[in-house]
C-alpha cells in the first residue's frame, strides 16, 4: 500500500519525507519491523514505543509514526507526527485491512459483568437468524465457525482489524465484540465503526489500572461517546450509571430493564437451576439460563437483536435456543444427582453476589451453598476482603483459596481476603485452603444431598498462573472429578 493512502486515514500534524513510498507491513512492535514497514510508536502504560526507535536503525523501515520527532532521523524514512499515536494505530490498522468494520454490522458490549455472555449470545443469535457472524471475546474468538484462541478481552488494533477482515472474507455480515475499559482507555477500538453498543453494568473492578471508579466509568463511557449517529446505544437503566453512558452519545438511545419502564423489558417468572421462564416485552419464553444477572444479559440480547432489525417472532423463538457460555453458570451433577456443582467466572464482589443470589433463589433452604472462591494476584487488592465478606455472608460455607496468584504469594492474598470476615459468624463458616484443587475437593467432601457447590472466579480458564508460570488447571474438570462425575 502507498504511504499516501495510509496517511489519508489519519490527521498528521507534520510529515517529513516522501509520501509515495511503498509500505509492506504495519506494526507497533519494533521486533517485527523490517524493510518497508510502517512502525507506530505508541506510548503504552509501562513501555513507550518511542524508546525503541533507535533499534530500528538499518532495518529499512519505510515510515515511523510518532508523537514527537526523534533527535536522530534515518535516511529514506518518512516520519509522521500525530497528536496521539495510539488513536493513529487504530485508524491505520483499519485502513490497512480495508476498513472491515464498515463491511459488518459490529456490536460492542461493555460493562463490568456480562460482557462475554452478552457478546457471545449476540453472535449466536446472528447465526440462529441464518447469518454468518464473528465474535471477539474473552473466552474465544470466532471467524464464522472457526475458533481462534483469545489472549485478552479486547486485542490490539492490528489483531482486531485482521480478525474482522477474516470475517468479511468468510462472508460474515455481523460481528459482536467485548469492549473492555482497558481497550477503550488505550484507544484499541479507534478507527472501528460500530452498528451499536450495549452497556451491562458498572461495579468495582480494575482499580489497579484505573485508580478510581470515576476514571473506570469514564473509560466505559468513552465508547458510547464515540458511536456514530447511525448506531444504537442500548443501556441498562436499572444500573445507577446506565443513563450516564448515554449523556453525550450521538447514537440512537435505547434502554432495557427488569425493574422499570424501558424500551426492552425483561421479567423473571420462574427460576430453576437449569433454566428460567422469562418474558420479553410481555412475551413468555423458556430460556436455558439461571439468575437475574443472566436475565439482564438476555434482555440486552433481545434488545440488540430487535435494534439490528431482526424479526420479533424469530428472535423470541431463538431466545429459547440460546445456550450458556462455557464457564458461566455451568452446572455439573454427581452420578446420583444429589449434589450440584456450578462453575462461574464471577471475579468481582458484584458478580459473586449475583451468582450466589441466583443459586439461593432456586435452592432456598432445601440445600446449602458451599462457595469456593479466591482473588487474583497483582490486581485490585481492595476488592479482596469485599469478595470474601459477600461470599461468606450469602453462603452457608465458604472455602477461600487461590485464584491466579501470578507473582504474589498466595497466602498473602488469602490474608487480604480474610480481613473481610469481620464477624464471628462469618469466620465460623469459612476455611482457607491455599491449594485450589484441595479446596474444591474439600467442598465436595463436606457436601450433603441437596447442596450446591459454587466454584467462582476462573470460569472458562484452563490454567492457573503461579509465580508467573501458567499450569493446566480447569475448574470444570476439578469439580466434575470431585463430585464423581468425570
Amino acid at each position: 500500500m502507498k504511504l499516501t493512502e495510509l496517511i489519508s486515514s489519519i490527521k498528521p500534524l507534520h510529515v517529513a519525507g516522501s509520501r509515495e513510498t511503498d509500505i509492506t507491513s504495519l506494526t507497533a512492535d519494533s521486533r517485527q519491523a523490517g524493510k518497508g514497514t510502517m512502525f507506530v510508536a505508541v506510548r503504552g502504560v509501562t513501555v513507550d514505543g518511542h524508546s525503541f526507535i533507535p533499534s530500528l536503525e538499518g532495518k529499512g523501515v519505510a515510515a515511523i509514526v510518532v508523537e514527537q520527532m526523534p533527535e536522530v532521523l534515518f535516511p529514506d524514512t518518512t516520519y509522521i507526527v500525530v497528536e496521539n499515536s495510539a488513536i493513529a494505530l487504530g485508524q491505520l490498522a483499519s485502513c490497512w485491512f480495508g476498513y472491515p468494520s464498515r463491511k459488518l454490522k459490529l456490536v460492542g458490549v461493555t460493562g463490568t459483568n456480562g460482557k462475554t455472555t452478552t457478546a457471545t449470545l449476540i453472535y449466536e443469535m446472528a447465526r440462529l437468524m441464518g447469518y454468518k457472524a464473528g465474535l471477539l471475546s474473552t473466552v474465544v474468538n470466532y471467524v464464522d465457525t472457526e475458533a481462534i484462541h483469545a489472549n485478552q478481552t479486547t486485542p490490539d488494533p492490528i489483531t482486531i482489524n485482521s480478525l474482522l477482515a477474516q470475517m468479511v472474507e468468510k462472508g460474515c455480515t455481523y460481528a459482536a465484540m467485548e469492549v473492555s475499559s482497558h481497550a477503550a482507555h488505550q484507544h484499541r477500538i479507534a478507527g472501528l465503526k460500530f452498528a451499536g453498543g450495549v452497556f451491562s453494568n458498572l461495579t468495582r473492578d480494575h482499580l489497579d489500572y484505573h485508580k478510581t471508579v470515576q476514571a473506570y466509568l469514564e473509560a466505559k463511557k468513552s465508547f458510547f461517546d464515540g458511536l456514530d449517529s447511525d448506531a444504537f446505544a442500548l443501556t441498562n437503566i436499572d444500573d445507577k450509571v446506565g443513563e450516564v453512558m448515554l449523556q453525550n452519545t450521538r447514537a440512537t438511545r435505547r434502554t432495557y430493564s427488569l425493574r422499570s419502564m424501558a424500551d426492552f423489558r425483561g421479567k423473571v417468572i420462574e427460576s430453576r437451576l437449569d433454566g428460567t421462564l422469562m418474558s420479553f416485552n410481555g412475551r413468555e419464553v423458556n430460556v436455558l439460563f439461571t439468575g437475574r444477572f443472566n436475565a439482564y444479559n438476555l434482555t440486552a440480547v433481545f434488545g440488540a437483536s430487535i435494534l439490528l432489525g431482526w424479526p420479533l417472532e424469530t428472535v423470541l423463538l431463538n431466545m429459547s435456543r440460546l445456550v450458556p457460555v462455557a464457564g458461566r453458570f455451568q452446572t455439573f451433577h454427581s452420578p446420583d444427582g444429589q449434589i450440584t456443582g456450578i462453575v462461574d467466572y464471577a471475579h468481582t464482589p458484584d458478580a459473586v453476589v449475583n451468582v450466589i443470589s441466583a443459586i439461593r433463589e432456586v435452592v432456598g433452604n432445601r440445600g446449602r451453598i458451599i462457595t469456593v472462591v479466591g482473588a487474583g494476584g497483582n490486581r485490585d487488592k481492595g476488592k479482596r476482603p469485599i469478595m470474601a465478606h459477600e461470599a461468606a455472608r450469602l453462603s452457608d460455607l465458604v472455602v477461600l483459596t487461590s485464584d491466579n496468584p501470578r507473582s504474589e504469594v498466595p497466602e498473602d492474598i488469602l490474608k487480604d481476603m480474610e480481613e473481610g470476615l469481620d464477624t464471628p459468624d462469618l469466620r465460623e463458616r469459612s476455611v482457607s485452603i491455599t491449594d485450589r484443587r484441595e479446596a474444591i475437593c474439600h467442598a465436595a467432601a463436606i457436601a450433603q444431598p441437596g447442596d450446591v457447590i459454587l466454584v467462582a472466579g476462573k470460569g472458562h480458564e484452563d490454567y492457573q498462573e503461579v509465580c508467573g508460570v501458567k499450569h493446566h488447571f480447569d475448574d470444570r474438570e476439578e469439580i466434575a472429578r470431585a463430585i464423581g462425575n468425570y
